[in-house]
């Protein structure tokens, strides 16, 4: 669905309205307080405007349960429904001051799911109960019957869709649920209440999901508000003297690409906030091309065949839950965002590491890391610095640390990862190998039965890129501009890049 949408416009106008409230905080000297967020529903839907469901008061519901997931709160979770915003906002300082987080990360909010009727094919107005009767002819169930106009018996039907493929007049569509149409491994179905649920043991975090409803019933659970809460701990302690963990921000390149006015402005734009440091992610996917191309090297010189690649760990999950016959061709190396926590580390011992990315997945890798704490995607990095009245047009850029080529700043591409590889590869002292390269841009059910053709050894390469995202990262869950614009941005940084 394009992003483009009423749903992604509220999402984001709540993720300001959270923003705000963490910064005005009385901790911070600001003289409103946390309490604010139980004014936000009301604020959005005032009993004057028109509803969007049935009410006014369902609406307040729905963008109270969503303010919920923007706390870090899961609403399968909930045992008290008359417990406050405010109290909940409160319990996200406290989660803050331990440092935790936990899984699973995304949440569905059961009061905005629309409950859409299963995924079937129906036969519209349009049909003209043709001489030819091909949509009956060609049934392979003779679920089909005509008399002034095509009926389908739902309990002979198979979903086949060759009765739509056939019907000269385009009168037979089908109905879908874009949830589980989105969902390339079939980790969301409905409950016996006829809303969706998601099956954790099968689900990924692509996010897919998240995306396509129409409804925006399926939330992530975000972690804004606990790095908000830490940055704001961090500056109390430094007025009054007081020994704080900094803050360090590493920023992935398909969010680079979400702005139009350069690394030196985000990377200052970041320090605005409230960051001590500030790394580029490019600088870690140098140092995973360059592992992977030594050991893809290695592969090629043993003769022992494919080797996959991939910044996203929605793939490693598909793979581990889903593919388990992949797994021995998955490159041992690790992501870029693990390399570059890795170098803030090394410079900041004791710093919170918190990576900004286009996506859900990363939280899963970020905690099972052990050096990231925290994960923010591009949309609440943009709900922020509206929040903190940060223009990046007008902010005085920083020169970036300059660890970072065209190589890696290119991941957040389709091909990009492979590309850096074989770039890597040319440039290995004594290689004398070439690389065949393909990839499997998005990973969706067709996405899925490619895998399980490599898997089989039905399709030969060297190294297969997999990215879970059509057109790669920086056309993730959650970013902010369109991904041509994102691509055309890339290409200028690319091109800026030694």
């Amino acid at each position: 669905m394009n992003a483009n949408n009423d749903a992604s416009r509220l999402r984001r106008e709540l993720l300001e309205e959270v923003a705000r409230t963490f910064m005005h905080d009385p901790e911070t000297g600001s003289t409103e307080g946390l309490g604010e967020i139980d004014r936000v529903p009301f604020k959005l839907f005032p009993r004057t405007q028109k509803s969007v469901r049935c009410c006014i008061y369902r609406d307040r519901a729905i963008v109270r349960y969503r303010l919920l997931a923007q706390l870090g709160f899961a609403i399968e979770d909930e045992v008290d429904e008359s417990t406050s915003l405010l109290a909940y906002a409160q319990r996200v300082k406290e989660r803050a001051a331990s440092g935790t987080v936990s899984g699973p990360y995304l949440t569905v909010i059961d009061e905005a799911c629309n409950s859409c009727l299963r995924a079937r094919y129906m036969v519209t107005n349009l049909c003209q109960a043709c001489l030819a009767r091909p949509c009956m002819r060609n049934c392979p169930k003779q679920a089909i019957s005509i008399d002034r106009k095509a009926s389908i018996d739902e309990e002979k039907c198979v979903n086949c869709g060759l009765c739509m493929q056939a019907c000269p007049y385009h009168a037979i569509v089908k109905l879908s649920v874009p949830c589980e149409e989105a969902c390339p491994v079939d980790a969301i179905a409905k409950d016996e209440s006829g809303k969706e649920h998601i099956d954790y043991a099968k689900c990924v975090h692509c996010g897919k999901c998240m995306v396509e409803c129409p409804f925006g019933a399926i939330a992530e659970k975000s972690q804004m508000a606990d790095v908000l809460s830490t940055l704001a701990a961090a500056r109390k302690a430094d007025s009054e003297g007081k020994a704080a963990k900094s803050l360090v921000a590493i920023y992935a390149p398909a969010v680079a690409a979400q702005f139009t006015e350069g690394l030196d402005k985000i990377e200052a734009s970041l320090r605005a906030l409230g960051f001590a440091d500030v790394y580029e992610v490019a600088a870690g996917a140098e140092i995973t091309a360059q592992k992977e191309a030594e050991e893809l090297s290695e592969r090629l010189e043993k003769g022992s065949g494919l080797m996959t690649t991939s910044c996203c760990p929605a793939y490693y999950e598909t793979v581990r839950k889903h593919l388990p016959d992949l797994a021995s061709r998955v490159s041992s190396t690790r992501s870029p965002m693990y390399y570059t926590a890795e170098l803030a580390k090394a410079d900041h011992p004791d710093a919170i590491i918190v990576f900004i990315g286009p996506c859900v997945a990363k939280k899963k890798e970020a905690r099972e890391s052990g050096l990231v704490a925290y994960v923010l995607n591009a949309e609440e990095l943009g709900a922020m610095l509206v929040a903190a009245g940060i223009e990046l047009g007008s902010i005085q850029g920083m020169a970036p640390k300059a660890l970072a080529g065209k190589d890696g700043r290119g991941f957040p591409a389709s091909g990009g990862v492979a590309a850096a590889v074989r770039s890597k590869l040319t440039s290995l002292p004594g290689c004398e190998y070439g690389c065949a390269s393909e990839c499997v841009n998005g990973l969706d059910k067709k996405g899925i039965a490619r895998l399980k053709l490599f898997a089989a050894g039905k399709l030969k390469t060297d190294l297969l890129e997999v990215m879970a995202c059509e057109g790669g990262c920086i056309a993730g869950p959650a970013v902010l501009v369109n991904p041509k614009r994102a691509q055309a941005q890339l290409d200028t940084i690319i091109k800026n890049s030694d």
